[in-house]
């Protein structure tokens, strides 16, 4: 599952995935600098996977990751193709999520490209430009539709019907994850309003809270997350030695890495637990959705482990650490057996069983 980093030019969303990444993607001072997708895969620190190193004496950890692609700038009119317009839509539409850059710093060495610094008109540039995407969508669909809901065909008329009242939402700046469509419709049309999203408000040592605050309205109208991050702050921390990068956040008095917030922020977004397979030999984290029956994330470990699900050993994390070995939990009667309708929590950790 990947999350797509959207802004428009120059309000800093390629110098925050170098900074979150250390890639070193293209981030001049100009517009579109960025064409392809670049993608970075980001670790989530976890406590309980140091432990359950720890624990199992494990030589190798291997934490769980989000996927965070940069994609092209846009400007006004990218739903008709102006700029990188094309390009951008259709990178955006193969990301599960958005994280959305709005600029709250201002700059004299980096121009802002839509002149007066403003996250709220920033801000509602992209959505209108999403929204006025989709409903080119519905527009399509409905042609694909109109033909059979004519002659009477009932599946496609409750189609083109459905497609209708989605247009007239979109129309009053309602986007598609906030009215009420079939989740099976929504995967299918795949509606570009219908992702989840994220703001990143990217900050500087000058910035005001007023245009913090202004994010945080946006934000709380669309029933999304917030992230305070200042980029380039970031990119002078990742550009050290690792071993350096932790006294030099403690010395500036950051509490936690902008990867480190933004991937937590992005398990969230994409609405992911974490569940854990340790032993001897490693101990690694992965990521599986909300709701997921044991067998599927079985399949995250090994497809062959989906395929030939027999059982599993389950017992929490937490469980663990009170009892302090595998051996003792045992003993106290705590490692369940469970079947292929268990539904993995988080912190789980697993063994499975399998034949194939």
């Amino acid at each position: 599952m990947e999350i797509g980093i959207v802004g428009l030019p120059n309000v800093g969303k390629s110098s925050l995935f170098n900074a979150l990444t250390a890639a070193g993607v293209a981030s001049e001072n100009f517009p579109f600098t960025t064409i392809e997708p670049n993608v970075g895969v980001v670790p989530v620190q976890d406590e309980r996977l140091d432990v359950l190193q720890k624990i199992y004496s494990a030589p190798k950890k291997i934490a769980a990751a989000v996927r965070f692609v940069d994609i092209a700038g846009l400007v006004p009119g990218a739903s008709k193709g102006e700029g990188l317009g094309n390009k951008f839509l259709s990178h955006i539409r193969s990301v599960d999520a958005i994280a959305q850059v709005v600029r709250c710093f201002d700059d004299k060495d980096v121009v802002n490209v839509m002149g007066d610094l403003d996250p709220r008109k920033d801000a509602e540039i992209i959505s209108t430009e999403l929204l006025l995407a989709d409903l080119e969508q519905v527009d399509k669909l409905q042609e694909k539709y109109r033909g059979g809901a004519r002659s009477g065909n009932e599946d496609a008329k409750k189609r083109f019907d459905l497609l209708t009242v989605i247009s007239e939402s979109l129309q009053k700046g309602i986007p598609v994850r906030r009215q009420k469509v079939p989740s099976d419709l929504i995967q299918e049309m795949n509606f570009l309003t219908a992702k989840p999203v994220l703001f990143v408000a990217n900050v500087n040592d000058s910035s005001s809270n007023a245009l913090v605050e202004a994010v945080e309205i946006i934000a709380k109208e669309n029933n999304a997350g917030v992230v305070r991050l200042n980029a380039k702050l970031e990119a002078e921390v990742m550009a050290l030695p690792e071993a350096e990068r932790a006294g030099y956040r403690e010395a500036l008095g950051l509490k936690e890495s902008g990867l480190d917030e933004l991937a937590k922020a992005g398990e969230k977004l994409l609405n992911l637990i974490t569940f854990f397979a340790a032993g001897p030999k490693e101990a690694h984290a992965w990521h599986v959705e909300r709701g997921s029956f044991v067998p599927r994330a079985a399949g995250k470990i090994h497809s062959d482990m989906e395929r030939g699900f027999i059982r599993s050993e389950i017992f929490s994390v937490n469980d663990l650490v009170a009892a302090g070995t595998e051996t003792q939990l045992r003993s106290l009667g705590k490692i369940r057996m469970e079947g292929r309708d268990y539904v993995i929590q988080d912190g789980d950790v697993v063994h499975i069983h399998f034949k194939v």
